[in-house]
């Protein structure tokens, strides 16, 4: 009875061997008789496809060596690194960092110490394939007046070139706009900034039709010829004095004042999903659609920008202005790009500046109108009371701290995965230094 179903298939087999052409049953006789044959040649047809696949990474890798050493041969000043990762953290952490090339050499500031702000600035390309940010830092930027010191920060999209005019202009526009005002009030700033984001806008419209024919083309003329104007780059700036820090923000990079361990934003954001952006977006027709995130025609995820001429009435050049008194109670002042906002909150950057601060010692103290006279181990400072007092921190030892803060911003920004370019500025503001 067990042997039924084993007669049965045998029964069933032997049919279907009849059927089968002559060269089918050669195929199955050799498959039959010869199977550790054909698993060695399966394994040799495996090994040689393997070897392939690591003959052509080796070649990719040679390749990548030598294009790397024709880079470091070519430029004098790329890093000669023989450690890949050195060179892939060096290629995602183009940084531009210490004393801004704007603010002058350091010597000037070596020379002029009471004249000249204490900050560090640091600016990296981060995860992005380009570099789309620029920082504008220039002391001293009134004709005729001193201790009036600008700082920029412009966060391009689309490309740079809209920031790169934003970083040669800004600060000599304002400068004209202030002159031609004819008033020294802290109240004329709000029409100053206004007519000076008013002015980048328009230069950076006619930007494709008033550059010489002899400059390189830029990186959007390559890619998409004729459509410049969809290019942009926001814009906040700080105007810092004795007395008062003036801030003009348009779009998402923001401004934020430390007042005795306290954050103080100086700006608002442009959001497109901002209540009275929304608003204001709306009533002139346009329309916010949310495509990773509220943008504007589903394009852009700010409301407001120097540029972006194919976006406009609905996108906006004209800044949010704040006048702000200084204190003895202010620490520093922070201006930065999204990339490090999108990732790190108010509290916690003022708070990472505040540690580094702590590190190079405590400030001297602040100088009182009736107690100037009362130190004599004081350098006077008509900007912050007595420039250093024994046991503070000397002017030195400030920019040292600014520049780690800065560095040390832009590190926790990249370490919690920000996809955008990062440039912090920190300029300390405390008296007494």
């Amino acid at each position: 009875m067990p042997d039924a179903p084993v007669r049965n298939v045998r029964a069933v087999v032997g049919d279907i061997h009849l059927l089968l052409p002559p060269m089918a049953e050669i195929c199955c006789e050799e498959a039959k008789s010869t199977p550790a044959t054909a698993v060695a040649a399966a394994s040799v047809s495996a090994a040689a496809a393997a070897v392939a696949v690591a003959s052509s990474a080796l070649e990719r890798r040679r390749r990548r060596l030598e294009m790397r050493r024709f880079r470091i041969a070519s430029d004098p000043e790329a890093p000669v690194a023989g450690d890949v990762r050195a060179a892939k953290r060096q290629r995602l952490a183009r940084t531009l960092s210490g004393s801004c090339p704007d603010a002058g050499s350091d010597s000037d500031r070596r020379a002029l110490p009471e004249r000249l702000p204490r900050y560090g600035v640091t600016s990296v390309c981060g995860r992005r394939r380009e570099m789309e940010d620029t920082v504008s830092i220039r002391p001293d930027f009134l004709p005729g007046t001193s201790k009036q010191h600008f700082f920029g920060v412009f966060d391009g999209h689309g490309c740079s070139h809209v920031a790169t005019i934003c970083q040669d202009m800004m600060h000599e526009v304002v400068a004209d706009e202030h002159r031609k005002s004819g008033s020294g009030e802290e109240t004329a700033w709000k029409g100053v900034m206004e007519r000076s984001f008013a002015r980048l806008d328009e230069q950076a419209a006619s930007w494709a039709t008033s550059r010489s024919r002899d400059e390189p083309a830029c990186r959007c003329e390559q890619q998409m010829p004729l459509r410049c104007d969809h290019v942009g780059s926001t814009a906040v700036v700080a105007v810092v004095s004795p007395t008062h820090i003036v801030v003009a923000n348009a779009g998402d990079s923001r401004a934020v004042l430390s007042r005795a361990g306290v954050p103080v934003p100086l700006s608002v954001d442009h959001k497109p999903d901002r209540p009275d952006e929304l608003a204001r977006i709306e009533a002139a027709g346009g329309r916010v659609i949310y495509w990773d995130g509220a943008r504007v025609l589903g394009v852009l995820a700010m409301s407001r920008a120097i540029g972006d001429g194919y976006l406009k009435p609905f996108v906006s050049s004209e800044p949010e202005v704040t006048v702000t008194e200084r204190t003895d109670d202010d620490e520093c002042l922070i201006l930065a790009s999204d990339g490090l906002w999108d990732v790190v909150t108010n509290e916690m950057a003022c708070e990472v500046v505040r540690a580094c601060f702590r590190s190079n010692g405590p400030p001297a103290p602040a100088a009182r109108p009736n107690s100037v006279a009362a130190l004599p181990a004081a350098d006077s400072d008509a900007e912050n009371g007595p420039a250093v007092v024994k046991g503070g921190v000397s002017k030195e030892d400030s920019d040292k701290a600014c520049y780690d803060a800065a560095m040390l911003l832009a590190k926790l920004a990249l370490a919690r995965r920000s996809a955008d370019n990062v440039s912090v500025v920190v300029v300390d503001l405390r008296r007494g230094i």
